[in-house]
């Protein structure tokens, strides 16, 4: 059966290292090994297969995404400050075309304007925010059912 998992990584970028002590007022006190944790429980449920990666440095980010292409059959990206400056994190999604849904813990909708621009988005299949860490869930949820691995089609 391990064949047919959907293998997903999700990456997070700058300072989601820091979650549950950095402002917890709007990220909540949620720590990043809890979210690696709830989303190892999750995919398990589903019929996935998770791995993780986070990097405060751009590069690391986009060289993860590269090696995903071909191991992995998605993209779960919390790029943090990332969303709204970086181009070549949406040019390293496009170029290894795997699916990728853009996750955020709060609503960048409703905070400063300029979190209301995503580069990443252009590249995604969906972007979710403003759920804390169940958006990763939804997003396992979204992969599995849209892209549900290479033995299931």
């Amino acid at each position: 059966m391990a064949d047919k998992l959907t293998k997903i990584l999700i990456l997070n970028g700058p300072n989601l290292n820091l979650l549950g002590t950095r402002q917890p007022e709007i990220y909540g006190s949620t720590t990043l090994a809890d979210v690696e944790d709830m989303c190892r429980t999750h995919a398990v449920k589903v019929g996935a297969q998770v791995s993780f990666y986070q990097s405060n440095i751009e590069g690391a980010l986009i060289d993860a995404i590269h090696a995903a292409k071909g191991t992995q059959d998605g993209l779960i990206l919390n790029a943090g400050a990332y969303t709204h400056t970086s181009i070549a994190l949406m040019d390293a999604v496009f170029s290894v075309e795997l699916p990728m849904v853009e996750v955020h813990l709060s609503n960048v909708h409703a905070r400063e304007e300029f979190r209301h621009v995503s580069y990443i988005s252009k590249a995604a299949i969906g972007q979710l925010c403003g759920f804390g860490a169940q958006g990763y869930l939804f997003a396992i949820d979204a992969l599995v059912a849209c892209h549900p691995g290479p033995q299931a089609a």
